[in-house]
């Protein structure tokens, strides 16, 4: 096996631990977001606050972790597609220069 392919799995790995790590050591309290305790903490310093508008639209919980995941696989496809095309980029200009191709 080789060194590369050995940092690889040794990634992966590690990944896998630090995805793992909160689902395994678990909680009492669920956690409920941002915005919620923003709110909280807004309501608490000032009583009567009335906010400026309303949503457009309120999805349920599940929706709404959806599309924020959505939202994620776009951005995650957006820095691939770019982060590929700056390495192929790179590999075209070494193959014009001249320099050794096999390196990347």
């Amino acid at each position: 096996m080789s060194r590369s392919t050995m940092v690889n799995w040794l990634l992966v790995l590690a990944v896998l631990v630090l995805a793992a790590a909160p689902l395994l050591m678990g909680s009492e309290t669920e956690f409920g977001g941002a915005d919620g305790v923003a709110a909280e903490q807004i309501e608490a310093q000032n009583p009567g606050f009335e906010p400026w508008f309303t949503p457009f639209f309120e999805p349920a919980a599940e929706t709404a972790s959806g599309l924020f995941a959505l939202q994620a696989a776009i951005g995650a496809g957006f820095l691939g597609y770019y982060f590929g095309a700056a390495r192929a980029r790179r590999r075209l200009a070494r193959e014009a220069s001249g320099v050794d191709p096999g390196r990347d």
